[in-house]
């Protein structure tokens, strides 16, 4: 028999390559979350699908925070299988998904690779075969009904037409500026939403393969084959990773260090498996090498609060990481049937969505660390210890006193 797939994972019928959280900007205070699908027909190959809602979650910030964009598809291909860009619903309290998304826009024959959620909300870009689009949220009233939808943005992004495959996207913090990377290497920075372009490197890589800016946005890390650093303001490269052994950069994240200085990490495919490379974001010089798991790393990125990193691997793993002592916190074996193409935590840290070729979708709540201090095993073995000496030192003083005797 079958084993269900749990709440807190769902296939929606489209293959997955980008997957990310909306802001709490995305949604407006009166936003609330959707009812369950059982309550409205099958909406799976609309091009447009909006989903009935109701009364709010008890937690404040459910609504606003826990919905998911993710896009991917069939291709061009005769497959049958839609392209689109789709919402769903992550419940907290009961830790589920929503059955189905409740916002599906198709792209027609054009398949949605690459996917960036604008930080203050405005709108969700989306890489095209040839071109990016930009697609908003729709919120409607229907019959005193909330409705949630999506719908292509009528502003046309005239620096991003016919531009070809875009494989990686990135907004910096303050939503101001957006990064592309091309398949035929071309690294571009634009201002938002002005598009003014402020870096234009046609031959920056042979291929861009992944983005990220810095938390301040001085500067940009920009992956494909070798790894360089830019600085945004000069548009020059500050510097290019070392690699080392046989290592291949797969992907690139700025974060916060605990102490509060800035730090790059690198995932990287060896012989060996996958591994994260720690970057000191001054120097410039490796500071760490570790090897997290036997199996390459498909997908990987870090929390904002810069406690957690996660990686996704090839047999459909997802593992987290504690980015202090670099062990793996918390893992979900078998998370996907085929490996994981998107990691992205929640704003609050809270959660991480994950998502793969095999069409499914998945939210991993984060288990909270144990506090140090002496675990509960620890403290009875501890009192057991404590008790048999009371015990054994009792039967010595029994031996050492001397007796007497009374006369009647």
């Amino acid at each position: 028999m079958e084993t269900p797939d749990p709440s807190n994972s769902r296939k929606y019928g489209v293959p997955f390559y980008a997957a990310a959280w909306l802001p709490f900007t995305s949604l407006n205070s009166h936003q609330e979350p959707p009812q369950s699908e059982n309550d409205h027909p099958d909406q799976s190959n609309d091009a447009h699908i909006s989903a009935n809602h109701k009364s709010p979650p008890s937690h404040p910030t459910a609504a606003l925070n826990y919905y998911i964009a993710a896009a991917g598809g069939g291709g061009e291909g005769r497959s049958g299988i839609s392209n689109a860009l789709l919402l769903a619903y992550f419940d907290f309290e009961s830790r589920s998904l929503s059955d189905q998304p409740i916002a599906k826009y198709g792209t027609g024959s054009d398949l949605p690779y690459r996917m960036a959620v604008h930080p203050a909300g405005d709108g969700i870009i989306c890489s095209l075969p040839k071109s990016c689009s930009l697609f908003k949220l729709d919120t409607k009233k229907d019959a005193g009904d909330n409705k949630l939808g999506l719908k292509l943005s009528q502003e046309v992004l005239s620096q991003l037409e016919d531009v070809g495959l875009q494989l990686a996207l990135a907004f910096n913090n303050e939503g101001s500026l957006l990064a592309t990377g091309g398949e035929d290497g071309n690294l571009r920075v634009f201002k938002w939403p002005s598009l003014d372009i402020i870096l234009n490197e046609p031959s920056a890589h042979s291929s861009v393969k992944d983005l990220d800016f810095s938390y301040d946005g001085k500067y940009l890390v920009s992956l494909g084959g070798p790894c360089r650093v830019w600085d945004v303001t000069s548009s020059s490269v500050v510097t290019s990773l070392t690699k080392e052994n046989d290592e291949v950069f797969i992907s690139c994240r700025f974060s916060m260090a605990i102490d509060g200085n800035m730090v790059l990490y690198t995932a990287a495919v060896t012989g060996r498996g996958g591994s994260i490379i720690t970057w000191n974001a001054t120097t410039w010089r490796r500071v760490a090498s570790k090897l997290i798991t036997r199996d390459n790393i498909t997908a990987f990125n870090v929390s904002t609060n810069g406690k957690l990193l996660a990686c996704g691997t090839t047999q459909g793993d997802v593992l987290v990481i504690n980015s202090t002592s670099m062990r793996v916190q918390q893992i979900v074996k078998k998370a996907h049937l085929g490996f994981v193409t998107a990691l992205s935590f929640s704003r609050d840290s809270r959660a991480l969505a994950s998502a793969s070729m095999d069409s499914s979708a998945r939210v991993t709540v984060i288990e909270e660390k144990q506090k140090k201090g002496m675990s509960l095993w620890v403290i009875i073995f501890i009192l057991l210890i404590a008790i048999a000496a009371y015990f054994i030192n009792a039967e010595i003083l029994k031996l050492e006193l001397p007796s007497f005797s009374h006369s009647k």
